[in-house]
């Protein structure tokens, strides 16, 4: 297959990268705003996206976060089915290819939520907080929904420990083709940025945690709500102005991901097949 025909979902791949770090850079340049105390807000994703409308151009930027998060989606999906990063077949690789597979399914709610306040379709709803209640009363009505909603919270807070081990090994540029004189500043932007967001997903699990335990929806807090926990502590507006720094550079090294990241991706041919196979 002639490498041209790898070249779309490696630009696709790209502009997600690039457009999630656009979101996490706005959520952690506004919170950092609310902890020195002028202004901001310690919203999540979507509070960010509608701070980011009544920007000059805001439709248009929503817009094209918006497709850049739908290839972000798509890109995840397909690393997941077809093994582009070379994860392997062992339960590390199945975990990361299925967390990898989850994180394409949320990406794709954010971006339809972020194209419709662009084409004045939602208001915003309930936010993230309420968005993330609403699923798991969904999951706690299940059978067995509280041991469901247990697990669910083990999980993401075991995404959270996995993304500080990263920060504390440095592993962080492993999958970045870096020029030398870049690697270390590059790398110090990284490692700020999955502790930062290791501690955030630390805080929504163990806020899931409490949700199953008390079976009760209510207990559930989604990125806003763990930065506004982190703001009422002891020197909460220290924690919380430290925590937007590292979610800042993880929005830089968003940006760095979508220029320098190696992809390899699957021709379109693979593609299709893998989204067919999924579809079966």
């Amino acid at each position: 297959m002639p490498h041209i025909s790898r070249r779309p979902v490696e630009t696709m791949a790209r502009f997600g990268y690039g457009a999630r770090g656009v979101v996490y850079g706005l959520v952690g340049g506004l919170a950092l705003l609310a902890a020195i105390g002028s202004g901001g807000q310690t919203g999540g994703s979507r509070n960010a996206l509608q701070t980011l409308l009544t920007q000059p151009f805001g439709k248009v930027w929503l817009v094209l976060i918006a497709l850049g998060l739908f290839g972000f989606c798509a890109w995840r999906i397909l690393e997941a089915l077809t093994d582009a990063d070379n994860r392997g077949s062992d339960m590390k690789g199945w975990a990361i290819r299925g967390a990898h597979l989850v994180s394409g399914f949320i990406y794709a709610g954010l971006a339809l939520f972020a194209l419709n306040l662009a084409l004045g379709r939602s208001s915003g709803g309930g936010g993230e907080d309420q968005a993330a209640r609403d699923w798991t009363a969904w999951l706690m009505s299940q059978p067995f929904g509280q041991w469901l909603v247990g697990l669910v919270g083990l999980a993401v807070a075991g995404t959270g420990l996995a993304f500080i081990v990263k920060a504390w090994r440095g592993r962080v540029a492993d999958r970045l083709s870096l020029p030398a004189e870049k690697r270390h500043w590059i790398c110090t932007i990284g490692r700020m940025g999955f502790a930062a967001r290791g501690v955030v997903f630390l805080m929504i699990g163990g806020f899931v945690g409490l949700a199953a335990l008390h079976a009760s929806s209510s207990e559930v807090r989604g990125l806003g709500g763990a930065m506004e926990a982190l703001q009422r502590q002891p020197y909460g507006w220290v924690l919380l102005a430290l925590t937007a720094l590292g979610l800042f550079a993880f929005g830089l090294f968003g940006l760095i991901q979508a220029r320098y990241r190696r992809i390899d991706a699957p021709d379109l041919d693979d593609a299709k097949a893998a989204v067919a196979q999924m579809g079966r």
